[in-house]
């Protein structure tokens, strides 16, 4: 029986091993079908990636391109209002930097502040040009104060000019409408706070001495708390006039009688005129500042002050224009 039973069990095995190793191939066949798919899947991935990658820096390209176009054409259009404005300054028209329209200086008050003001910055430009080559150039100390000095009298002049224009119309001064529309946002009773320019001023002049560092920094404070008071007195003001007004309407919502009227509105009249002085005040305090500010400091120091503060009106400025002469889409 176990020859008989011998062959059939070797038949047996072998069948089994043939199944086995036929099992074992296939199943390595398919490993290896199914790892070429992973393999191609994930160049597929890495094609799309690139793909996206390189779209991705076209457009940035392309958006780099555009921008670079965009502040061309802004100088472009700058220097276009530059020469426009400098061709209406020799007919005796002023053109404002908000885009309002032209004036004639034979008008009001406020034509012809535009026209002294347009002036002035012209001079303040011409000297601060003067006194920057004068610090590159390493002047003598003798030489560079006297450049100095006629900076500092320079601004004197600004004051007496915005008085007198102040006497003529105060609200446009208090408005700012002689300034651009990015000086406008940091206005202060019609011109700028001392104390805020002085924080800006501190990291340009280092290294400054202990003695000169606490004396700014004590100028800056006096200068704050003058400047809150002048705020607090405006407020004042302005809460007194609005209760001032309201009292001159009747309970139906119409004015009441005329004499009545008559009296709330002169008394009305009567606080604006106060206005004026705070302007006067403002801009006292703002010149005192800046007098002290010079005496604080060394000739260089000054100098380096003076140009620091040029600097950065000179960048509101650009950037209002930059601002008007934008792309609008």
């Amino acid at each position: 029986m176990m020859a008989e039973f011998s062959p059939r069990t070797d038949t047996s095995t072998d069948g089994d091993t043939d199944d086995k190793a036929m099992g074992f191939n296939n199943g390595q066949h398919h490993g290896i079908v199914v790892s070429d798919a992973s393999d191609k899947s994930r160049d597929q991935k890495t094609l799309r990636r690139l793909a996206q990658n390189r779209e991705a820096a076209r457009k940035s390209r392309l958006r780099k391109k555009a921008y670079v176009q965009q502040l061309e054409s802004s100088r472009m259009k700058l220097s276009q209002l530059e020469q426009e404005l400098q061709r209406a300054r020799q007919q005796g028209i002023f053109i404002s930097s908000s885009g309002e329209q032209s004036q004639s200086t034979s008008g009001n008050g406020a034509s012809s502040f535009h026209v002294d003001y347009s002036r002035w910055l012209e001079e303040q430009n011409r000297r601060v040009t003067e006194l920057r080559e004068a610090v590159s150039a390493h002047a003598a100390d003798g030489e560079l104060r006297i450049v100095v000095d006629g900076v500092v009298a320079h601004y004197e002049d600004i004051f007496r000019i915005k008085g007198d224009a102040a006497k003529a119309d105060v609200f446009h001064i208090l408005s700012g409408m002689w300034k651009t529309p990015a000086e406008r946002c940091f206005l202060w009773l019609g011109g700028f706070r001392s104390s805020e320019l002085l924080k800006l001023l501190i990291t340009q002049l280092e290294p400054l001495t202990e003695q000169q560092l606490l004396a700014i920094n004590n100028l800056q404070q006096t200068s704050q708390q003058a400047e809150d008071a002048l705020s607090q007195g405006m407020d004042a003001l302005q809460q007194s006039l609005a209760e001032t007004l309201a009292g001159s309407i009747g309970p139906s919502g119409s004015s009441g009688n005329v004499a009545n009227y008559m009296g709330q509105m002169a008394m009305a009249m009567g606080k604006l005129g106060t206005l004026e002085g705070f302007i006067r005040q403002a801009d006292n305090l703002r010149q005192q500042t800046l007098q002290q500010m010079h005496r604080i400091l060394t000739t260089r120091q000054s100098a380096r002050a003076l140009i620091a503060i040029n600097d950065y009106f000179s960048r509101l400025r650009a950037l209002s224009s930059l601002w008007l002469a934008r792309p609008h889409e």
